[in-house]
């Protein structure tokens, strides 16, 4: 896993900033986060657990109700599973610097024609289409 984390270690000096390094899913559903994050520009994270890790894309304009209505969403470095709950500040000078919360969170399952039986096989359709 630390292989996955790589670019999110290297943006981070976590003697100076609280968010996590690590953690591990502890169920069998797949999570979503989405966070504000008031940094620089505001904006939303949203984070989808796949395979151990969060795969985040950042949305500059938030997230919208509308399901007609597009937004942008762009990838950014995987997260570890813990930053799941991460709120708080980073400090200014930091990759990131500012205030985040958890904006929503839940559970998800990827769209199928047909049922997928289990986390195992969510994560490869994900994986397959990604």
């Amino acid at each position: 896993m630390l292989a996955k984390l790589e670019q999110y270690n290297a943006k981070r000096n976590f003697k100076k900033t609280a968010e996590p390094e690590g953690g591990s899913p502890h169920s069998d559903k797949l999570l979503f986060v989405v966070q504000k994050h008031a940094a620089s520009h505001l904006h939303y994270d949203f984070r989808l657990e796949v395979k151990g890790v969060l795969k985040s894309w950042a949305i500059p304009r938030g997230p919208t109700m509308d399901p007609e209505e597009r937004r942008l969403a762009m990838p950014v470095e995987d997260h570890p599973y813990d930053y799941k709950d991460f709120e708080g500040i980073i400090p200014g000078g930091q990759y990131g610097g500012g205030t985040v919360i958890v904006w929503d969170e839940g559970w998800y399952e990827p769209a199928a024609a047909e049922p997928l039986k289990g986390k195992k096989e969510q994560e490869h359709r994900i994986m397959s289409s990604y």
